[in-house]
């Protein structure tokens, strides 16, 4: 499934301006094709196999684990990164300068790579208020950056000992939790970009969102017996993380707002005052979230799409179960269309 993208986003990488001999790019084979893998081991990456049908991509980076251990080799950090994405050649540049000056955990600004439908419109502007609330936003005000799910780069060690015991998909939320738990900082670099293919149609996005939204209450809720003791112990990141876990999607928090304005507003307008309100506030938080270059003639003709969004989250709210421990795979084919 990944082979149509793997090829082009390896090439990328060995575009490093870093020396080449310093670091090493390990391809965790799921189900790929055979000429994909010689292809792969051509170019120089080192590939590892796994064909489990019901592999995840947190038992794909236990096993890429195992494999450095078993060839005993050793790194200073490492670098997660998937299939599609893509980087700039001073990505690994930065992310060492960053290493050396302290930072254990970095998540650097992943952005959307395809906008060529109304629902990768959408998401790709998802992504980006993400990253000016929830990584740029907290770390200016001295909060960790949240992760990405990609784009991400721990201290080997660290790293190596986070991933064990996660038997979920939600890979990030559970690192979270357990770098946050031992009151590790996660950076965020704003200008050095991954770029990251988003979901086309609505069916992806309904299946994506539907897997995020089951890991987030499952983090949530295995979370917040901890919350008293970490508000004790001055963990004040975790506080912030499970206050987060507690907020709905934006499409739903957007579209219930909506629906209680409106229907206030015809029962009695003096309730519904404080409602509009709240819609006001939520609008413009949203629109100083966007950067200007989203804002053109197809984000304008994707938000006639955020009403089938909102039913789609609306449908996932009662399809969570068994949400957070199957990984569906989205499709890859999307060209790096994206720069900056």
């Amino acid at each position: 499934m990944e082979d149509d993208v793997i090829i082009d986003s390896v090439q990328s990488f060995f575009k490093q301006d870093y020396p080449r001999e310093l670091y090493d790019v390990i391809v965790i084979s799921d189900q790929m094709r055979e000429d994909t893998i010689a292809r792969l081991k051509g170019i120089t990456a080192m590939v590892t196999q796994i064909s489990d049908p019901m592999s995840t991509k947190i038992y794909a980076l236990q096993k890429a684990i195992e494999y450095i251990e078993d060839k005993k080799l050793s790194y200073d950090m490492a670098v997660v990164l998937d299939a599609d994405n893509v980087v700039n050649p001073h990505f690994l540049e930065k992310i060492n300068d960053a290493f050396y000056s302290g930072c254990l955990a970095i998540q650097t600004h992943r952005v959307a790579k395809n906008r060529d439908t109304n629902t990768a419109v959408l998401d790709a502007v998802s992504e980006e208020i993400n990253n000016s609330i929830f990584r740029k936003g907290h770390t200016r005000l001295g909060f960790s950056s949240g992760l990405s799910g990609s784009g991400m780069a721990f201290e080997y060690d660290l790293f190596k000992k986070i991933i064990q015991g996660i038997d979920e998909i939600g890979e990030d939320k559970h690192m979270e939790r357990k770098l946050l738990l031992q009151n590790i900082y996660i950076e965020y670099l704003e200008d050095v970009y991954t770029y990251d293919e988003k979901v086309r149609g609505k069916k992806e996005f309904y299946n994506q969102r539907r897997r995020w939204l089951a890991t987030q209450f499952s983090n949530l809720f295995s979370g917040i017996s901890q919350l008293p003791g970490a508000m004790l112990s001055g963990k004040w990141d975790y506080c912030d993380k499970l206050f987060q876990w507690m907020m709905p999607p934006r499409v739903l928090l957007l579209g219930f707002v909506i629906l209680i304005a409106c229907f206030l507003t015809v029962i009695n307008i003096f309730l519904s005052i404080k409602w509009w309100g709240l819609l006001l506030f939520i609008g413009i938080t949203f629109s100083l979230a966007v950067p200007d270059y989203l804002v053109d003639r197809q984000f304008k003709r994707a938000i006639i799409s955020l009403p089938i969004l909102f039913f789609l989250m609306f449908l996932n709210l009662f399809r969570l179960r068994g949400g957070s421990k199957k990984f569906i795979h989205t499709k890859h084919s999307a060209k790096h269309e994206n720069s900056h």
